[in-house]
């Protein structure tokens, strides 16, 4: 057999391992689920279910792995599953509130804006950080004490991330107006800086007093966990004790999966001992699903989405 053709077969055999493995996977996942006999007539309810699904950038409309996604859905669900890759979030939540897909991948400003759209949506999950986090919070730091709180904010310097960071501009923004604190892009204590980093240098080099930036956040109960902006700064030479955090956004949690609220009961069920399990039973479709955050999925509310909606809100006009 040529050389050529007998890596082809190991690689395939080790495609289709991968493949076999995932799925006997995701049958143990459910084994339990499936023990308790819900009302049978709800697939013939729903007929096909549809999963969407934003494109990768760049891969001309195809999600990596849709094959093995599929066959993963069609084994948690029992019943035939179509994903439906839409352009962008846009699409995907016009499709969602229109009732042409049942379940949608999204970010917490998509969720939130198609939570605002129709009213009929509602998360299920959300992933997490592999140390933790369930999404970020925005700061306001100041060094050495120089901007005692809020109200001094105005007589001094504070550097701000370009309008399109969500952690170093939208988010706190946003996070001050649902608190009752207007702070207009272009007041003029706000330096804008090129990017974040250059917001970072401004704090580190004196140019400024303060910058909006952002830390990882935890579960209530949870010790915090390091990273973000505080950390950055550090890493630049910035102490520990010369840094103080002035305030604090609410919490901004990674975005969800989220349903058609009309779904059936047993499908959500479903779906959601499938996901919370998914990390540590198929890790290989987990990869497939949520590249991001390696630390698997948590259940979430609409509660977990007030700050995205504030940040809809805001930029909508309507939270000014």
């Amino acid at each position: 057999m040529p050389v050529r053709a007998r890596i082809d077969e190991k690689t395939d055999g080790i495609h289709m391992a991968r493949a076999l493995k995932a799925s006997a996977a995701v049958m143990t996942i459910l084994g339990a689920s499936w023990s308790n006999p819900a009302r049978a007539d709800w697939r013939d309810d729903i007929g096909t279910f549809r999963a969407g699904i934003v494109a990768d950038p760049g891969a001309g409309g195809t999600v990596p792995g849709l094959a093995l996604l599929t066959d993963a859905y069609t084994k948690a669900l029992g019943m035939k599953v179509e994903f439906v890759v839409a352009r962008d979030y846009a699409a995907l939540i016009e499709a969602q509130a229109d009732a042409r897909v049942d379940y949608a991948v999204y970010s917490a400003m998509a969720y939130a804006t198609a939570s605002e759209r129709c009213d009929c949506v509602e998360p299920l999950v959300a992933p997490v950080d592999s140390d933790g986090a369930i999404g970020i919070r925005s700061v306001l730091l100041t060094r050495d004490g120089k901007v005692p709180d809020l109200a001094a904010m105005e007589g001094h310097r504070v550097a701000m991330a370009p309008p399109d960071s969500v952690g170093g501009s939208l988010l706190p923004l946003a996070g001050l107006a649902a608190e009752g604190v207007k702070v207009a892009e272009n007041a003029s204590f706000l330096t804008h800086a090129s990017s974040a980093a250059a917001a970072e240098t401004m704090l580190v080099d004196g140019e400024a007093d303060a910058m909006f930036g952002w830390v990882p956040a935890v579960a209530d109960g949870q010790p915090a966990v390091p990273g973000g902006t505080v950390a950055r700064l550090e890493v630049a030479g910035l102490s520990k004790a010369a840094l103080q955090v002035v305030w604090t956004s609410g919490l901004l949690r990674y975005g969800p999966h989220a349903v058609r609220s009309d779904l059936d009961p047993e499908a959500k069920r479903r779906l959601t001992v499938f996901l919370t399990n998914l990390k540590s039973m198929a890790p290989d479709v987990y990869d497939l699903l949520e590249s991001k955050h390696s630390g698997g999925f948590a259940v979430a509310g609409p509660k977990d989405y007030a700050m995205a909606a504030a940040m809809v809100r805001f930029v909508s006009g309507n939270g000014r």
